[in-house]
């Protein structure tokens, strides 16, 4: 006779799923703010009209956080764990897709979360 098998719910499972950048390596999710999908790359990249201009006002290394101001004064506070914060100091030129949520410090592009 074979013993059962305890099955974990969907939710338990959730729960412990965790991103490898919580635990210092590469991020291994492709949730917002954490790794940039090709697919998000290439669907902001085939929207280019969709991309706004703004300056970073703060920058939060340690938190992850960026605030930054766009040139017709909005304002966005973005998270990234990928180090989007340690490229892109207060006073960095940057661009901003809202729609796919990608923000582009020079040619390095970082999946944020708003």
């Amino acid at each position: 006779m074979s013993t059962p098998l305890h099955r974990l719910s969907p939710l338990e499972v959730t729960e412990r799923a965790a991103c490898m950048c919580d635990h210092g390596d590469v991020c291994s999710s492709f949730a917002p703010g954490h790794a940039l999908h090709l697919i998000q790359a290439r669907l902001a990249s085939a929207t280019p009209s969709d991309w706004v201009d703004a300056v970073v006002d703060r920058a939060d290394a340690v938190a992850g956080e960026l605030r930054v101001r766009t040139l017709d004064g909005d304002q966005y506070t973005l998270w990234n764990a990928s180090g989007a914060a340690l490229e892109a100091p207060e006073g960095t030129p940057v661009a901003l897709h809202s729609q796919y949520n990608v923000l582009a410090v020079g040619r390095v592009q970082f999946n944020v979360a708003a």
